[in-house]
């Protein structure tokens, strides 16, 4: 187990706050359907020693059903407010967001977050609805109870949508993210739209293509720059991102693996390495998520 003491570097929003590039993520495998279980203390335990080795972005939501977890985690690990990043998300109540924002607050005990965002824009049936969702955001934002707010699993149509509208741009775009969800690269619609309007990119599931999509035409190259840099598939992962300025998402229930995705934060790959990962990563398309609202060939 590394015991590495390094710092999470931060990329800067559009807004002016600072977001550490590796969260902790409190949904998928914590994630739960039934939000009268009781307390989880094994996620309680867990996102404890995540802020213990350093994670200090932590991402949660009101459909993951684990906020109250996360607070009760944020407050029995001693660690000023002001040095955590915390992200939740609203859908559930996206027809009342200014109860939801208050309803996560007081699950996390807290008196703000320092992102909150819309977590999909399926739930629309028409720009309107995305426009009516939004300036309720932006009024979350000027109540002080959220420092920046985004979106996730936007499309440039969504983002288009909202942006007719908006006097605030979405910080950040939470989509998932990895070299077999591309949304076709730096210069596809997606993320050039986003570049333009200097709308960061966040990615949940980027360990995809070692955790569920092997085999794939990344397995060799994987291996070799983990052995290259003396670090597991997981880093070089998650190096893919930060390399690219993503902030990047994941979670594990083991401090060792924890602890080891911090030797992400000790090497730099070359840019050479960055795009031969994303160019072999082309040739095989995997969404892990959300597929119900995409064709099997959709890669936007």
């Amino acid at each position: 187990m590394a015991n590495l003491g390094v710092q999470i570097p931060t990329l800067k929003l559009n807004d002016g706050t600072a977001v550490p590039l590796v969260g902790y993520g409190t949904g998928t495998a914590w994630y739960k359907s039934d939000g009268g279980r009781g307390i989880d203390r094994e996620l309680v335990e867990a996102t404890k020693i995540a802020i213990k080795l350093g994670y200090y972005h932590l991402d949660g939501a009101e459909v993951y059903n684990t906020e109250a977890e996360l607070g009760i985690a944020i407050k029995e690990s001693k660690v000023a407010r002001e040095k955590l990043f915390v992200t939740t998300k609203v859908i559930t109540n996206i027809k009342d967001i200014p109860n939801a924002i208050d309803t996560s607050l007081e699950k996390l005990q807290l008196d703000y977050v320092d992102l909150y965002l819309i977590h999909s824009p399926f739930f629309a049936s028409s720009d309107s609805d995305l426009q009516s969702a939004w300036a309720a955001m932006e009024k979350v934002k000027a109540d002080g109870k959220a420092k920046s707010i985004g979106v996730s699993n936007y499309l440039v149509p969504h983002l288009e949508a909202t942006l007719k509208t908006a006097t605030v741009t979405p910080s950040i775009n939470q989509i998932e993210y990895h070299p077999y969800l591309q949304h076709g690269g730096p210069e596809g619609p997606l993320l050039s739209y986003m570049r333009k309007h200097n709308i960061a990119n966040s990615a949940y599931a980027p360990l995809t293509a070692i955790t569920k999509a092997k085999p794939g035409p990344l397995d060799g190259l994987y291996a070799d720059l983990a052995k290259k840099y003396y670090v597991s598939e997981g880093e070089i992962a998650l190096r893919w991102c930060i390399d690219q300025d993503v902030v990047a998402i994941t979670t594990s229930s083991k401090e060792e693996r924890l602890s080891d995705y911090l030797r992400a934060m000790t090497f730099k790959m070359t840019p050479k390495e960055v795009n031969e990962m994303s160019k072999v990563g082309e040739g095989k398309h995997f969404r892990g998520f959300w597929e119900a609202k995409f064709d099997a060939n959709d890669r936007s």
